[in-house]
């Protein structure tokens, strides 16, 4: 059986067992008419008034979008939302890119995310994590644990957050609250939501809210300076959007969660020998630190003992900014890793990314069909792939009667043994 993953900005095929379970999201079809259904969603929002009776002359708007790791289509959002609020002056409005701890967006990348707002007058900004002048304290959590976001955000007076709800890792489903939690946070704050206990919890992970601390601290920070307005949207795997989520932060959230579960979840009857994975293509596998979604996937399903066989581009490479590729390299095996990270007195930034992957390679080998080199690989304590039907065949001298499971989309499914 041949079967095409994601792969970059294009697609490999491999070879498979005819018996292979191929797991993959349902199919949704995308909205006939994505502008009209958004002005529809902004005019009959989910529990809170609509967009324009929000939004009045004078107000000053700020408006938080993803950064360029994401497949939010903000470049089509962003023009909606103008046209919603056209009553408004252009300089009014800022729109402010959520990149967390990520390196900050280009120029283009910037015009390109906006879909060109800054040549109408609109103020177009990366946020900051490290600058303590453009951070503000919204508040203190339950915790007692302050919390600084990003200055422009909480001056404003109208807040507006977009997303894109898609399972994620640790954090239930991404979205929602999320856009404020790590996305215009500070970065000590940002440590402290990805620290390793946290990310430890047995309910952090992908498609659980309920009692996941890492969901939990975000939406509790968020509603420190609570979003006026929250648009969330769901994408099918060609980028067109399936539905709009938008009004009250953690209602539209829930419901666009409970909506992609439906369409994600997938049981299984048992654990995999080997699991073939992709993290989706471009732009989700666009570095190895967003590749680890995909990986992480398919360890929820893989025997102990077992192998992985991931393809993701890595055009970015690790990347090499950031703390992530040093981290991999500091210990000699995954299981050293691991104990470092958990260590109380180690602190790094994207230390969590390390600690997830080094999880998984504690349960299972991982070979990586990418565009890093082989010693690249290796320092992250992965076998390189040069072919992944080859690497497949390899593996499986070693079982003929291997369950070979298949993710085409990767971190796209929420893959889980019926058992557990």
């Amino acid at each position: 059986m041949i079967v095409s993953l994601p792969y970059g900005r294009t697609h490999v095929g491999i070879e498979v067992p005819d018996g292979a379970e191929l797991i993959e999201p349902l199919r949704v079809r995308g909205l006939p008419d994505e502008r009209r259904t958004a002005h529809d969603a902004f005019r009959a929002p989910l529990g809170s008034p609509s967009l324009r009776d929000i939004v009045s002359r004078g107000d000053r708007v700020a408006i938080v979008i993803s950064d360029a790791t994401r497949p939010l289509p903000s470049e089509r959002i962003i023009p909606w939302i103008l046209e919603e609020l056209d009553f408004l002056p252009p300089d009014a409005v800022t729109v402010i890119v959520g990149v967390g701890s990520h390196r900050p967006s280009s120029e283009t990348e910037l015009g390109e995310l906006t879909g060109g707002a800054a040549s109408l007058g609109v103020r177009c900004v990366n946020h900051n994590a490290f600058d303590n002048l453009m951070l503000a304290r919204a508040g203190r959590l339950g915790s007692g644990i302050d919390i600084f976001l990003n200055r422009l955000y909480c001056e404003a007076t109208v807040r507006i957050t977009v997303g894109f709800i898609e399972p994620h890792f640790f954090a239930g489903f991404s979205g929602g609250p999320k856009a404020v939690m790590p996305g215009i946070a500070g970065i000590e704050e940002i440590r402290r939501f990805h620290g390793a206990a946290m990310i430890d919890h047995p309910l952090a992970e992908s498609g659980v809210l309920e009692g996941n601390p890492v969901y939990e601290m975000a939406a509790e920070s968020a509603l420190l300076r609570r979003p006026d307005f929250s648009i969330n949207v769901t994408l099918n795997m060609e980028r067109e959007i399936t539905r709009f989520f938008c009004g009250d932060l953690i209602g539209a959230h829930r419901a666009g969660a409970e909506f992609t579960a439906a369409h994600s979840r997938h049981s299984c009857d048992g654990p995999f020998d080997i699991v073939i994975t992709s993290n989706a293509g471009h732009p989700l596998d666009r570095n190895l630190y967003q590749a680890v979604k995909g990986i992480n996937a398919a360890a929820s399903i893989v025997k102990k003992g077992g192998s992985i066989i991931c393809a993701a581009r890595c055009e970015e490479g690790v990347p090499d900014n950031g703390d992530f590729c040093e981290i991999l390299g500091m210990a000699p095996s995954p299981g050293e890793l691991l104990k470092m990270i958990r260590d109380p007195g180690f602190s790094r930034i994207e230390q969590w990314q390390a600690q997830k992957l080094a999880a998984v390679l504690t349960r299972a080998a991982v070979h990586l069909y990418s565009g890093l080199s082989e010693g690249t690989v290796t320092k992250a304590h992965m076998i390189p792939c040069g072919d992944v039907t080859e690497t497949l065949d390899s593996v499986m001298k070693k079982n003929r009667d291997a369950r070979v499971a298949v993710l085409r989309y990767g971190p796209m499914s929420i893959p889980y043994l019926s058992n557990t």
